[in-house]
């Protein structure tokens, strides 16, 4: 990846590519997380947290936000950490260690929430297509593969405590969102069924395990600090000192 915003300790191809959906001609989505230079969240200012380019593809998250997001189970960032490995293009030893602590995540309520949400969402904008243009009915059928999508990762993390990036099934995927692209309507049993299902018990804890998170990113925060280096001091130049407090200035 060109023009990174820090050092990149993770990253790897997602989307479409990564599910199996992916046919000739798709574009290839890239999604990283990458380390500020500590010193520079001493300013005034704090930097970007997120890069976002097209042309390529690509989504890179600050450390610090990647795990916020991470911990609110957001369906998109948190595939970083669940990617085959043959779908990593950067791996460092921090980002070794963040793929180590993946579960510590996960939460019950977060993924209902954040899952349901994101397909709830698709199925919104299902609604609103026109499926007589040809453009609208191919947006449509992507929306459509991903509600399935995430009401079938939502399920299988609930229940497993997994997280399926590439599909058993892809092509099954695809028909049924061809088929929900237009008949909208036929996707509210699928959703009330996740619904459903992410209502009884499952293997997820109540809430996500924080401390893991918080001491990788003190790792990280130590391993990209680079001290001030004190300014050189002219030969014979006296130091004076106000002794912490300032004088009268009257």
């Amino acid at each position: 990846m060109s023009a990174t915003p820090g050092t990149v300790l993770l990253s790897g191809i997602v989307g479409s590519t990564a599910y199996g959906f992916a046919r000739a001609g798709s574009d290839i989505d890239r999604l990283g997380l990458f380390a500020t230079p500590t010193e520079e969240l001493h300013g005034l200012h704090r930097p970007a947290e997120s890069h976002v380019t097209t042309a390529p593809d690509v989504t890179l998250h600050e450390a610090a936000k990647w795990c916020r997001l991470a911990l609110s189970c957001n369906p998109t960032a948190s595939e970083l950490v669940w990617l085959p490995e043959d779908l990593y293009e950067t791996v460092t030893p921090l980002g070794r260690e963040l793929v180590g602590i993946r579960s510590t995540f996960l939460s019950g309520p977060a993924v209902r929430k954040a899952y349901l949400g994101y397909a709830d969402q698709q199925f919104r904008k299902l609604l609103t297509r026109d499926t007589g243009d040809p453009v609208t009915r191919r947006r449509a059928a992507k929306h459509a593969r991903h509600l399935v999508r995430l009401v079938e990762q939502a399920v299988r993390l609930h229940e497993t405590g997994h997280h399926l990036i590439r599909l058993t099934d892809p092509e099954h995927v695809r028909d049924l969102g061809e088929r929900i692209a237009d008949r909208p309507d036929t996707a509210e049993s699928l959703l009330a069924d996740a619904a459903e299902r992410l209502a009884r018990p499952g293997v997820l804890p109540d809430a996500p395990d924080p401390r893991p998170a918080e001491a990788w990113l003190r790792r990280v925060r130590a391993a990209h600090y680079t001290p001030p280096q004190a300014p050189p001091r002219e030969p014979g130049a006296s130091t004076q000192s106000t002794g912490g407090a300032l004088g009268p200035t009257g």
